[in-house]
């Protein structure tokens, strides 16, 4: 699981899965779901992303973790 944040448009994707989406579906205004060819969940896409969630901080409880990797552009 990966998420890219894009300041210039203040959008956040999270990408689930290593799968290209083949459909996309907006569930709520600026809130976009990516769904592989056989409709699975592959990723999550959220417009005006400092609106909606708190960008400062990222926290995971109790993953299966193999590895973290963290990167800044």
């Amino acid at each position: 699981m990966k998420f890219h944040y894009y300041k210039d448009t203040d959008s956040l994707y999270i990408d689930l899965a290593e799968r290209p989406a083949a459909d996309s579906r907006e569930v709520v205004p600026g809130v976009v779901l990516d769904l592989d060819a056989d409709g699975h969940l592959v990723g999550i896409d959220i417009d005006h992303a400092s609106t909606i969630v708190t960008l400062s901080r990222l926290e995971a409880d109790s993953l299966p973790l193999a590895s973290i990797a963290v990167g800044q552009r």
